[in-house]
Parts: C-alpha cells; structure tokens; sequence
C-alpha cells in the first residue's frame, strides 16, 4: 500500500465457491454486485459461470457470523442471457455486475458486459427488489464534437454508477458513471486496430466517466443508458497497473472525496474475446473530488490486495483478486471480489489510524 493513501484492505476469508454438482457453477463463481434486499438483508448476485463459459447472474444472501461475512444461501438466478444482443454464435453471457442503489431514484441499478455478437458491451439495468431486472439495454454513448470520436463503436467493462448525484462539468446536477473503453477495433473487424482517436494520449485500457441528467433519469429511467459528457479519469500509471486498469465497486463517499477501488492488470495483454491465463490482477484504490469527481487527488502507488492465497493464484484465470462490491456489515465496509475467477473473497476495508 501507499505510504501516503488513507485505507487499506485485509482479508477475512472466501465466502462463496463453486457448489458441487450445480451445472451452472462447473466453471466458477466469481465477480459478485452486491445490495440490501427489501427485508433488509444483504445480497451477493454472483456472475455464475456454466460450462462453454456462457455466464448468468445469480442472487444469494449473505451469511454472517460475529459481524463478519462467512458464507452464502443461494437463492437462484436473476438474469440470464436470453436476448440476442447477450448472445454470439460462439459466447454468451450476462457478466461481471455491479450494482448501486441510487436513492434519488429508489432503485437499484445494475450495469453489466452484455458478451454478444460483437464482444463485451455494458448493459444496464434497473431493480426495486435485487430479484427482478428490467434492462434498458445496451449503453449509448451521445456524440461529442469536442472528442471527435464515437464511444459506442468500443467495447467496454468495468462500469458502476455513483451512488447519488453530483454536479457535472456542464453544472448540471447529474449521475455519474465510470467505465473503461477498449481502444481496439481490431477485435471486431480485424485490420481496424490502428483506429483510436488521433488525440488519444493513453491508449491502454483506462477509467473513464461519463454523465446523465438527474431530471432525465427521474423522468425516465430509460436515461440511464444514455451517457454524456465523457472525460478520461485516470490510466495505468504505477507498475501493479501497467497494462490496464478498470473501476471496480460504486465510488464510496467518505471524508477525503470518493474512494474508487479499482483493479490493476500486469503480463500480457490479449483479445478482450478471450479467456486471460498470463496475467496478474491485484486491487488498487484512489481518491476523486467530492465536488468535482473527474478530479484525481489521491493514489495507490502499489496494490491494497494481490492475489497471495491459494484461491486468488490458482483458478480458471490464475493470479487474480477482482473487487466488483462493497457493502457496511454492523457498520463495517467490506469488499467483496473475484479469485482467479472461481471463487469469492471478502476483505475488511480500513481508513488507516494514523492518518484518521
């Protein structure tokens, strides 16, 4: 960890793995959003991983034991991929949620790599109970002069919403959205790969954010898969990151700003349409402006959490540790994250004591 960063991460064990004899888990359970039910209870909604790697999202409530969380009850499957946009003649797959409850709106919102025709795209989707998902589909991107560039001809992961309105760059009360476009167009039409914008400084995968009207989106939620105003956030910039790097739960408002978990990735970097082997993810962090999110003010120069365990090294994808949710336990923030793609891990998140 940073010397100078004010949070650190400690593991408190694996809580969810692959359940024996369910076809639906054979190849991994992993990458879970997470949200507090109607009853008041606290869920995983795990990315369940079938044989062929064809992915459904799944729910399962949280077990918890001496205020720590410790296992999970599943409760079934919540969204499969079962529209055309979800399916390819060789993937599919509803994969890798991460959802924010957005109390001006009263839902829950759910953004999602739709694995389609054309490779992984973000979907969204909203709920009022964890349990039933009404998509809005894909992600639009509105055309910006400015940019000179079309957002939706990318793939793109890794999107989480804020969990409450900020005021945008335009000073509009708006949204907010990280995510992370995928510069090559070569993996959809080979020969294309030269084709990123000419003003593209950081051409390796990074965190962008972009913005929706909060009236828009309480006029008609629909708005939540429409984004604007799209800025560059932050790149790989310290060696535990220096491929790529990618949001990872809902920003986390605390006294510093917001606190932005993310991943960074090392090794090889290969086809977004392939399953990665030669890789290492590890968990990083930074602080974004309270008032002016697209700000960076602090940063990990080294991983919160790398995969250390025999569960984060050995696995589908080895090597990895995948935050994707965060949630208060008896008051306590808890990370929940990916390990080398088969099971799921949870870690204690603290602001350090002596820079409280």
């Amino acid at each position: 960890m940073s010397e100078k960063f004010p949070y650190a991460l400690t593991r408190a064990g694996m809580i969810m793995a692959p359940e024996h004899g369910n076809e639906l888990e054979v190849e991994g359970v992993l990458n879970p959003a997470s949200g507090r039910g109607a009853d008041g209870e606290l869920y995983l909604l795990p990315r369940l991983v079938a044989r062929g790697n064809v992915s459904r999202i799944g729910i399962a409530r949280v077990n918890v034991v001496d205020g720590v969380p410790s296992s999970v009850s599943r409760e079934g499957v919540v969204l499969e991929p079962d529209r055309s946009w979800e399916q390819g003649a060789q993937n599919a797959g509803v994969e890798d949620p991460r959802i924010t409850f957005i109390a001006e709106l009263g839902l829950h919102v759910m953004t999602y790599v739709a694995f389609g025709p054309l490779g992984p795209r973000t979907a969204v989707a909203t709920s009022t109970d964890l349990r039933s998902w009404v998509r809005l589909g894909p992600a639009t991107f509105d055309y910006d002069d400015a940019l000179d560039v079309d957002l939706g001809l990318y793939h793109n992961k890794d999107t989480v919403f804020f969990p409450e309105s900020v005021t945008g760059p335009d000073g509009v009360p708006s949204l907010a959205v990280l995510h992370r476009p995928m510069w090559d167009l070569g993996e959809v039409r080979p020969g294309e790969s030269g084709t990123q914008p000419g003003w593209l400084v950081e051409e390796r995968p990074s965190i962008w954010i972009s913005f929706i009207h909060l009236a828009d989106a309480l006029a008609d939620p629909r708005a939540l898969a429409r984004w604007s105003s799209h800025l560059f956030l932050a790149g790989p910039e310290y060696p535990f990151e220096e491929l790529k790097i990618g949001a990872g739960p809902a920003p986390l408002r605390v006294p510093e700003g917001w606190l932005v978990i993310h991943h960074g990735v090392t090794g090889t970097l290969v086809s977004a349409m392939a399953q990665q082997q030669d890789v290492n993810y590890a968990a990083g962090a930074m602080i974004l402006d309270a008032d002016q999110p697209w700000k960076v003010i602090a940063r990990t120069t080294e991983p919160l959490l790398s995969a250390e365990t025999e569960q984060e090294r050995s696995g589908t994808v080895p090597n990895v540790v995948f935050p994707t949710a965060i949630e208060l336990v008896d008051g306590v923030p808890y990370v929940f994250y990916g390990m080398a793609d088969s099971c799921i891990g949870v870690a204690r998140l603290d602001r350090t004591a002596e820079r409280a």
